[in-house]
């Protein structure tokens, strides 16, 4: 589904260019991860280490984790996006898809420039809601994913550069 973009301009969720998402993950430089977590076998905190590794200001945005006073890769959770004390660019949710019509709302309100939205995280209503007050918006994909496979980082690893492969050699 396509919606009205920042610009006005009509936004396809389905397929984002390379040039708009390297645009995104050049320009933020502070981000929101809602449903972070101090799990080290969570996706988020995989996701958490590798954006800080590449220079990002990763803030963890967990209400029961900021209850406990976590500290999260060296970042103390807060509960709210509204606990953050310095601008964010971005907001990366690790939550379902009902959930993310009032994160939308308040990264909105905060002031923030992209909402992003997890790898099975779609929610058309808030895109467009987002997108209406000027954010970039995001659904369905990764940061860490397109980070590594716009800079090359994942053909270093063996990702379709066809060394390593799940095809069985042929005897002869």
């Amino acid at each position: 589904m396509a919606t009205a973009g920042a610009a006005g301009i009509e936004m396809a969720h389905d397929s984002y260019s390379d040039a708009y998402i390297r645009e995104i993950l050049q320009t933020v430089k502070v981000v929101a991860m809602v449903g972070a977590s101090a799990n080290w076998n969570r996706p988020s905190y995989f996701a958490m280490k590798y954006m800080q590794e590449k220079g990002y200001r990763v803030i963890p945005v967990n209400p029961k984790e900021a209850a406990a006073g976590t500290v999260i890769l060296g970042e103390p959770a807060v509960a709210t996006l509204d606990d953050i004390d310095v601008p964010v660019d971005m907001v990366d949710c690790f939550r379902n898809s009902d959930a993310i019509p009032p994160i939308a709302d308040d990264a909105i309100r905060i002031g923030a420039k992209v909402l992003w939205l997890q790898l099975g995280v779609r929610n058309d209503a808030a895109a467009a809601k987002a997108e209406a007050a000027g954010l970039k918006v995001v659904m369905n994909r990764c940061p860490k994913i397109e980070y590594g496979r716009l800079s090359g980082e994942i053909g270093w690893f063996g990702v379709n550069t066809g060394v390593i492969s799940s095809r069985r050699k042929r005897v002869v």
